[in-house]
């Protein structure tokens, strides 16, 4: 008897670029197995426009028969944005592909086969990456630097993880804001827990972006990432990580000729200032002709070069040294972190539901919430209050009427440390009303903490939603009004509002699981 192919879901983090709709359409032309969701994440912040890139091209693929579901996770980079789409996933496999690739039609055939192949300790199998380049001239610098993706170990450009071992190491460190590192530390992370990663047959097509005349300089922020992770895994990650040690040696011998340079010139010192500028010009001159004499060297891609030859080395170094101090000040914990605060929604979780209540004296507490809530601050955690008031908008009560009530909230139950309201309509473009995570986002904000040292406690799928959107844990409390759907996909459910908060103080303690 032929074994069943493995399912799997796809997980799509995007910022709304047109590539999303060629990666969906080259998804939706599969030969092979088709995949049980497609999760997309538009990782833009706000949203405030009918007219959304994202939906249009959601759209388009459910017109071809692709089950895509799109999600948002409030702008807070990749790694977020991916956490935020396998937490959605119920699969044995999740497929991470970025935006801007292309799929062959044989890919979802070859990831099957591969997944299949791949032994039970198995955590990843990395797709081979194609990067096409100009046949008529060489490459500039820039595509060189894309072409290097082919080489590079671990990138979810094409990956697919289990999902048991994401949910072991509670998935990306959303420490890392940029596409940079974090896949790396999160293999690194897998490989540390017994699994292992090996590389399929499957593949993917990655074009070279479009770029501006700046765009190596900006990429200097990457070095803020590599103290991060050595932070975080030691001196020794590049070996383990596979990953070449880059210039960051002669950024440094660079920047300290042109310091001393300048501080020769600013103390009449001149034959030091002297001697450290031909070095600086000699360190530069060297840099600039490496990533020329590849290249096409045509006139634009020589002063490209040459102006970001001489930029990208004080840059390099102070994006390093910045987060090298930062991290010394307060080494980062493992992740996910400690909860640190408790975030509650108001109706239906904290006090009984009266449907668009404007009247404080219609307050009435659930059983036990008092007593949860000083449990809470009595262990140190911040509080905050999350709710959703579409009344307003619908013109059936005020924000004053509202503000009431929840100071009525506070008298009976005590100070909350943030409280958030939105007052957005269900049918408004909203990046606030809950399942959106504006809110906790905001919250986390406001309370000096990290989205992921947050805990939403409801009473129903769109408070849950908010918090995995917006990287928090939650705990489901489910009332009458709870449909069964929305109970079998929460990630924690808790029979009373005073068991959920035994749930926070536990991840409070560090025994908590971000999946």
């Amino acid at each position: 008897m032929t074994p069943a192919a493995p399912a799997f879901s796809v997980v799509v983090p995007t910022v709304g670029r047109p590539s999303l709709d060629v990666l969906l359409g080259t998804l939706a032309g599969q030969r092979g197995p088709r995949p049980e969701l497609v999760v997309v994440v538009d990782d833009r912040r706000g949203r405030d426009r009918a007219d959304d890139p994202c939906e249009a091209a959601c759209a388009r693929a459910r017109g071809r028969g692709l089950p895509v579901r799109l999600v948002r996770s409030g702008g807070r980079g990749p790694a977020a944005a991916r956490n935020a789409g396998w937490r959605r996933t119920a699969t044995e496999w999740v497929a991470f592909v970025d935006d801007d690739v292309e799929l062959p039609e044989d890919w979802s055939q070859l990831l099957v086969a591969d997944l299949a192949a791949a032994p039970g300790r198995v955590a990843g199998v990395q797709g081979r990456i194609t990067v096409p380049l100009p046949a008529h001239r060489r490459p500039t610098d820039w595509e060189r630097g894309t072409a290097g993706l082919a080489d590079a170990a671990w990138i979810t450009a094409d990956m697919a993880y289990r999902r048991s071992a994401l949910q072991e190491v509670a998935g990306f460190d959303e420490r890392f804001p940029r596409a940079f590192r974090e896949d790396a530390d999160l293999a690194l992370r897998v490989l540390a827990a017994g699994w292992e990663l090996v590389r399929g047959e499957h593949g993917a097509v990655h074009p070279v972006r479009p770029s501006d005349d700046l765009a190596s300089l900006r990429q200097q922020r990457g070095n803020a990432d590599d103290a991060t992770m050595t932070a975080l895994h030691g001196r020794g990650w590049r070996e383990r990580a596979r990953s070449a040690v880059g210039r960051l040696p002669g950024h440094v011998a660079t920047t300290a000729a042109a310091a001393t340079a300048l501080a020769g010139a600013l103390g009449g010192r001149r034959r030091v200032a002297a001697g450290a500028t031909l070095v600086w010009a000699g360190l530069t001159a060297e840099f600039a002709w490496r990533r020329i004499a590849p290249g096409p060297r045509d006139a634009a891609e020589v002063r490209r070069m040459l102006v970001t030859s001489a930029a990208i080395p004080p840059a390099a170094v102070w994006h390093r040294v910045r987060a090298e101090l930062r991290w010394r000040r307060r080494p980062p914990a493992p992740w996910p972190p400690p909860v640190r605060a408790v975030l509650f929604d108001r109706d239906g979780t904290l006090v009984h539901d009266v449907p668009y209540n404007g009247d404080p004296e219609l307050v009435e507490p659930v059983d036990g919430a008092a007593e949860a809530l000083a449990r809470v601050r009595a262990a140190g955690l911040r509080t905050g209050l999350v709710t959703n008031q579409s009344g307003v908008a619908r013109g059936l009560l005020t924000r004053e009427q509202v503000d009431a009530v929840n100071a009525r909230v506070a008298r009976l139950l005590g100070p909350f440390d943030t409280v958030q309201v939105c007052t957005d309509g269900p049918d408004e473009p909203s990046s606030h009303r809950k399942p959106e995570p504006g809110m906790v986002v905001d919250a986390a904000r406001r309370l000096g903490v990290l989205p992921a040292e947050c805990l939403l406690i409801g009473d129903i799928g769109a408070d849950v939603e908010a918090a995995l959107s917006a990287g928090a844990r939650a705990v489901l409390v489910p009332t009458l009004v709870t449909r069964p759907e929305e109970v079998a996909a929460a990630p924690v459910v808790a029979a009373t509002l005073t068991e959920a908060v035994e749930v926070a103080l536990a991840a409070a303690g560090g025994t908590g699981s971000a999946s």
